[in-house]
């Protein structure tokens, strides 16, 4: 690739955008969940199959997507992907429109499918775009920029939606026809501006599309099996790890509003819940601007196995403590998560023997963890009360240490066979 470092660095400026852009929406699903629990009356595990219809898409789409990068190409997979979302995001109106949550579910699917395409394009062009030595740090800073979009999210989306309509409603009292519709209406309303933003960041990057496919190595989308990534044990294993982290991260999001207005944790009000949301996930964005630093220095498995531990060790802290501390912890973890997934993924693709696309498509495929896990935690949560739901979480991340730890025996391993061989 004979491209001079400047198309680098602006390609890599086109494509953080993206990295933004289903960051905020994707964080936008868990005010969405606290809202329709009260609109439609549902159970915890009823209002998780938001999260559920959201993140079900990564395990049908992925593999698919993969295939559409190989042959479309980079730009206009990701034209395609975002030409998805607005579809999606217009699907609201509609389930407004019928005052149904199984339209509502319709729509979150959707727009989990558009996103699903573009995190198979973006999330290793992000790594491919200079020099292969730096590819955490690339990675990781881009994923800082996603955070930002789920800082952002939340408190501008769920500002919207959680104020009025059902949320005037007495606490134990029954929501009116009235109050319900006005909190779909608002539900609509930010949807449909979230499309239009959407148009016009596709605009954007149509206008882009050149240098971006023009900065592309094209080694990292060359066409292969999708099979291939199945018979890649380090894919797998990836693959788990991605699985067991979006489980995670989601299912303590998702939850955190229903947890923290509980009288025995701090008893405060849904929007300043939702408030708190945001310093979980701005958490997360602060620890990915210190960990693309950090990453220049210390091994990636050994950040990722460090940060898994301690998260595994918050959640054993709030199943176990009430109040104010119990929130912190809570809270505390998004800061834990914050290199996970990128470093997850930039290691998997190092150490994968499959082509870039398939091991892409695999491991975006097992972002479905943020469908079942989730699912699992609320099951626990209705049954059994919140703070015992966190020995799921608890458990994921215990296994995402094991990830960690595995991959820095493997470099230690590879680093031993190179000395040999340079020997003879």
């Amino acid at each position: 690739m004979n491209q001079p470092s400047p198309n680098f660095r602006n390609a890599f400026a086109c494509v953080t955008t993206l990295f933004f852009a289903w960051g905020f929406i994707t964080s936008t699903v868990d005010p969405l969940i606290a809202a329709v629990k009260s609109i439609f009356d549902l159970s915890y595990t009823g209002a998780f199959l938001s999260q559920f219809a959201f993140f079900m898409s990564y395990g049908v789409i992925s593999l698919p997507a993969a295939g559409v990068v190989g042959r479309l190409g980079v730009s206009s997979a990701i034209s395609v992907a975002l030409g998805t979302m607005i579809v999606g995001c217009l699907l609201f109106p509609v389930a407004v429109l019928v005052n149904t949550f199984g339209v509502v579910l319709v729509a979150l699917f959707v727009l989990g499918s558009g996103i699903t395409l573009l995190q198979v394009a973006a999330n290793p062009l992000a790594a491919a775009l200079g020099p292969h030595e730096r590819s955490h740090f690339r990675l990781t800073f881009s994923q800082a920029f996603n955070s930002l979009g789920t800082v952002l999210g939340p408190f501008i989306v769920g500002r919207l939606i959680l104020e009025g309509g059902v949320f005037t409603t007495t606490a134990g009292a029954a929501a009116t026809a009235a109050s319900r519709a006005e909190s779909l209406h608002k539900i609509e309303v930010a949807f449909v501006a979230i499309a239009v933003v959407i148009f016009l960041l596709a605009a954007f990057l149509w206008k882009e599309r050149k240098l971006i496919s023009n900065s592309v190595p094209a080694e990292e989308y060359k066409t292969g099996s999708i099979g291939e990534a199945f018979r890649s044990g380090w894919a797998m294993f990836g693959a788990l790890a991605i699985f067991l982290y979006v489980g995670a991260e989601v299912s303590i999001g998702s939850i955190m509003i229903n947890f923290l207005v509980q009288p025995d944790i701090l008893g405060v009000s849904h929007q300043s819940a939702n408030s708190m949301l945001s310093m979980y996930w701005g958490g997360a964005m602060v620890g990915r601007f210190i960990g693309s630093w950090v990453l220049r220095y210390v091994a990636a498995g050994r950040l990722l196995a460090t940060a898994a531990f301690i998260a595994a060790a918050l959640c054993l802290t709030v199943s176990q403590s009430t109040a104010a501390f119990a929130a912190g912890a809570a809270i505390s973890i998004g800061l834990f998560n914050s290199i996970m997934f990128p470093t997850i993924f930039s290691l998997t693709l190092e150490h994968s023997s499959a082509p870039t696309n398939a091991t892409s498509g695999l491991l975006c495929m097992a972002i479905i963890g943020g469908a079942l896990l989730p699912v699992l935690f609320a099951n626990v949560a209705d049954h059994a009360g919140i703070s015992t739901a966190y020995f799921v979480p608890m458990l994921a991340y215990a296994g995402i240490a094991v990830f960690g730890t595995m991959t820095i025996r493997a470099a230690i391993s590879s680093r031993g066979k190179s000395a040999v061989r340079a020997t003879h």
